[in-house]
């Protein structure tokens, strides 16, 4: 009992450390939620214009929403991405990062500190930029169910930080190159999630990327239970829920490990030594 409450200890140190960082780099977070918003605003005025460009039928507090919705999943998808793999970067501007792997606790214990607190920065950002976007447009929200959209994000929550902990690997061993070969991932992901348009439309050979994506799950579950009011229990719901669980279950234990490899390789190369 005494080991779980020391490593439980230990993983809040990691969640309070993180939070000072962010503190630290404040200038930072206004940066990314001005550009964010300002994204956000682009990609909805686009639907708000839908009808201007003659499509008279179109239902524009509907295509609003799906693009609002769009945004905000990956606002928070890059926030709580970000949150994993920029933490190894900023440990090499730091230059603490050999001080935080010699700390005697598990590598469980101190991915899982920084990855509850990528959850919570990431949730607090969408919501603020959602505050913010919102406030431009009279959106029709009475179908809303807003229990699943909670759920479906804290579910997609999981998946994403797996992801996130597998590119941190990159960071970690590619100084210079490794945050830039991350973004690239993360524009994939955008690229066949069907954050902005329905899979359906893209090539044929580019479908079956998007099954393995757990924002395209996330979407779905999201735009289910805000557009159409759909509760969790239904089976849309559900096909939106059960791959998200398998991802999770198979991403993150995976995601742990292959950073444990690359941990060792680091220092045994001694790439550790290397920062900025």
């Amino acid at each position: 009992m005494s080991s779980l409450i020391h490593q439980a200890r230990a993983s809040y140190a990691f969640f309070e450390r993180n939070w000072n960082l962010t503190k630290r780099y404040w200038a930072w977070e206004i940066v990314w939620l001005v550009y964010n918003v300002a994204n956000a605003l682009s990609i909805t005025f686009l639907g708000a214009s839908a009808q201007n460009w003659g499509g008279k039928g179109v239902d524009t507090n509907r295509l609003i929403l799906f693009l609002l919705i769009g945004t905000s999943v990956w606002s928070y998808l890059s926030v709580t991405f970000e949150g994993v793999t920029d933490l190894i970067t900023i440990e090499r501007w730091e230059g603490t990062i050999e001080h935080t792997f010699m700390a005697p606790i598990s590598r469980f214990t101190h991915l899982v500190g920084s990855c509850w607190y990528a959850i919570a920065h990431g949730l607090l950002f969408t919501f603020l930029q959602l505050l913010i976007v919102g406030s431009f447009f009279h959106l029709d929200l009475a179908k809303a169910n807003y229990l699943t959209a909670i759920f479906m994000l804290l579910i997609g929550s999981v998946s994403f930080i797996g992801f996130g902990i597998a590119a941190s690997v990159l960071p970690l061993l590619f100084t210079e190159r490794g945050s830039q070969m991350s973004y690239i991932i993360r524009a994939l992901l955008l690229l066949v999630s069907g954050v902005y348009y329905d899979i359906s439309v893209m090539p044929v050979w580019m479908q079956p990327l998007a099954q393995v994506s757990p924002a395209t799950y996330v979407l779905t579950g999201l735009r289910a239970g805000i557009l159409d009011g759909t509760p969790i229990w239904s089976s849309i719901v559900w096909n939106s829920t059960w791959p998200l669980i398998i991802i999770g279950v198979i991403s993150v234990p995976m995601g742990i490990y292959i950073f444990s490899l690359a941990e060792h390789y680091a220092k045994r190369t001694g790439k550790l030594k290397r920062n900025g």
